[in-house]
């Protein structure tokens, strides 16, 4: 039987319109890769109350406010992801991996030559549409 995984996901904008990403710990499903910052959305927990939790726990950012951006399901064969995207443009804090992954700033172009897990690709996309 497949894991089903509900994840908040935050495409966090700074005031320079870069976008926040987290490196993937080597160990874990998808490792190695880039990714928007987010968690598991937990039983009793809006996507947005989620999301808040999970970027001061990863991050330390303090989310003001959540919008709703997207959903991406998506099926890895071991595991499927169910993906609530919400922008995060409306915090406060300075960006660090609480948990020892990196953390990089990136300017929207860049997006594509970052290496992420199949199911954030529609997130670029999406991103970068005009």
């Amino acid at each position: 039987m497949k894991k089903h995984i509900h994840v908040a996901v935050g495409v966090i904008e700074n005031s320079t319109n870069e976008i926040l990403l987290a490196k993937r710990h080597a160990h874990l499903h998808q490792g190695g890769k880039w990714e928007f910052p987010g968690g598991k959305v937990e039983a009793g927990e809006t996507t947005s109350q989620a999301l808040i939790r999970e970027l001061k726990e990863e991050v330390d950012l303090t989310v003001l406010n959540t919008t709703a951006l997207m959903q991406v399901q998506h099926d890895y064969g071991d595991k499927q992801v169910l993906l609530d995207i919400h922008w995060v443009k409306d915090f406060t804090g300075t960006a660090k991996g609480v948990e020892g992954q990196i953390v990089k700033w990136v300017a929207k172009q860049e997006l594509t030559q970052f290496d992420f897990p199949e199911a954030n690709k529609a997130i670029v996309a999406k991103i970068l549409a005009p």
